[in-house]
């Protein structure tokens, strides 16, 4: 069995290009729908390189933190197509 840190790395690396979830969005799939700080917690921990953690957004519509700055996350967003 996975544990919920490896099932939220299983549903970020699925998310496909252009697309976004919520931190609310992934702690539900993940088995865990009040664990949303967990998720940012555990995807700004990360060492996982081709973990597209970009690709996950706060349930209001803002960016959140990034590991590398908040501009970064929102240049790469912007490459894939994601309004911003």
């Amino acid at each position: 069995m996975l544990s919920f840190k490896e099932r939220v790395y299983t549903i970020v690396s699925s998310i496909p290009r252009g697309e976004i979830l919520t931190y609310k969005q992934v702690a539900r799939l993940a088995g865990g729908p009040r664990a949303y700080r967990a998720v940012g917690n555990i995807l700004h921990r990360h060492t996982v390189a081709t973990l597209p953690c970009h690709r996950v957004i706060r349930s209001d519509g803002s960016i959140g933190g990034y590991q590398w700055g908040k501009q970064k996350k929102k240049r790469l967003l912007l490459k894939e197509g994601v309004k911003v």
